[in-house]
């Protein structure tokens, strides 16, 4: 039964759901390297018609997982982009299959550092082998496969889940219809890489890393925190930080910091811990760092492949993936013809903006997907 507080999201929402897994024989990665078996786990929300052709992808960004929407037993908030998705929503489920996926090298069931590894019975830790985002694309591919999906209706993330969609269009062409890529990027840029290694220098340098074939009792849990952080930092605008904090002392008998701000980063770092593994902090983020499409003439190139249409969103306040980004993005779609939909939203949040419940952000999703059968675009 819900609870009293799930009572009031579950108007429009999918409900209680279960994150499942489904288990492969073997995995090739990129890097020439196995994994054996691959597991994905993964959520389902809405039902597939019979011809099989009204699933959608969602993707994730750096710290999510399979939990898009709904609520699991017992829990007091739905899944991560749960506005968006459920019936009468954006991403409808009385119309759309939709599926999320966690992705490999990660923590959330799907394979990664805290998986067994067959070969020695323990958990792979920094021994599991290197993934990229394309690896990420090519195991999911393998789970849509697995119901029988030829083509799927959409793909779509923000952050790394634009990424994720991104390379989609690329590797898999007529494997989407539409694409839809969010605070996102063809490739990091020195800055956007530079972030990334701090937080990676942090746990690096916490005393209980050891190499990173740490116990779970002794994690480097304060390395992972400040990454945290760091990266926190980078998701709020400058605005959002001073809207909200401004120079207020922090509440509560904090010895640590003297703002309120700095007593909120502490709560993001230490909370942050409790769910997320360090090793798969490094596997992640050195994935984002990897991944390029390249920009200019490579990238109209390398986009010179996709079917699909696109919607490309960006927001004026994302000084982590600022708005230049997306619209390389939308040039080298242009110069090749694909149909691509733009739009740069005024949203004060910061690059958290796609994950934050919107209602023009909704009307956007909910127009372009249901412009597809009228043949008409934004």
């Amino acid at each position: 039964m819900p609870t009293s507080e799930q009572n009031e999201f579950f108007r429009g929402s999918v409900g209680v759901v279960q994150t499942q897994v489904v288990r492969f024989d073997s995995f090739t990665l990129e890097g020439g390297e196995s994994i054996t078996p691959l597991e994905i786990a993964y959520e389902t929300y809405g039902t597939l018609n019979e011809k099989k052709d009204n699933a959608i992808l969602v993707c994730h960004a750096l710290s999510g997982d399979a939990h898009a929407a709904g609520f699991h037993e017992g829990d007091k908030r739905p899944g991560w982009w749960d506005f968006y998705i459920g019936p009468g929503k954006a991403f409808d489920t009385n119309r759309y299959f939709i599926i999320s996926s966690n992705v490999i090298g990660g923590c959330k069931g799907s394979s990664g550092p805290l998986t067994t590894n067959a070969k020695t019975g323990k958990p792979y830790q920094s021994t599991f082998p290197f993934v990229s985002i394309g690896d990420m694309v090519n195991a999911q591919e393998k789970l849509i496969s697995s119901f029988g999906i030829h083509k799927l209706f959409a793909v779509a993330g923000g952050s790394m889940g634009g990424m994720q969609a991104l390379q989609w269009s690329v590797a898999y062409p007529d494997r989407l219809k539409n694409c839809i890529v969010m605070a996102s990027s063809s490739e990091h840029s020195a800055q956007q890489i530079a972030f990334n290694e701090v937080g990676r220098q942090a746990i690096l340098s916490d005393p209980n890393w050891n190499q990173g074939l740490y116990t779970q009792e002794n994690r480097p849990s304060k390395g992972l925190a400040l990454a945290r952080m760091m990266g926190h930092i980078t998701y709020l605008s400058d605005e959002m930080m001073r809207e909200k904090f401004g120079r207020k002392p922090p509440k509560g008998n904090i010895q640590s910091t003297d703002f309120a701000v700095g007593s909120y980063l502490i709560y993001q770092g230490e909370s942050f811990v409790d769910r997320f593994d360090a090793n798969s902090y490094i596997y992640v983020t050195k994935a984002l760092d990897h991944f390029s499409l390249g920009t200019g003439k490579e990238l109209t190139k390398v986009l010179a492949k996709v079917r699909c249409r696109f919607l490309v969103v960006a927001y004026t306040s994302d000084w982590l993936y600022p708005p230049y980004q997306s619209e390389e993005i939308v040039k080298s779609l242009e110069v090749n013809a694909v149909p691509v939909s733009f739009v740069e939203l005024n949203n004060p949040a910061g690059h958290d903006s796609f994950l934050l419940p919107s209602e023009q952000q909704d009307s956007i999703l909910r127009d372009f997907l249901g412009s597809t059968d009228e043949g008409v675009f934004l």
